[in-house]
């Protein structure tokens, strides 16, 4: 992989680790608040799975598993 293609996406990763603090701290927010709406809490709780899964596919293309 080239190291343009590395740089994007690095740049991507970090947009997606902070979206998924960002996330993180909305559920915990609305959960300590009292006020949260089961539906909305589990719309959150799984956009943030689904950034994880993201983040996960992006980690693994820029380090691959080596088999030794």
């Amino acid at each position: 992989m080239e190291s343009d293609e590395i740089r994007e996406l690095r740049a991507v990763l970090s947009r997606l680790k902070q979206e998924h603090r960002d996330l993180d701290s909305a559920i915990n927010a609305l959960d300590e608040s009292g006020r949260a709406d089961a539906l909305q809490l589990k719309r959150l709780k799984k956009k943030k799975l689904s950034l994880r899964d993201e983040i996960s596919q992006i980690e693994d293309l820029i380090l691959p598993d080596i088999i030794a």
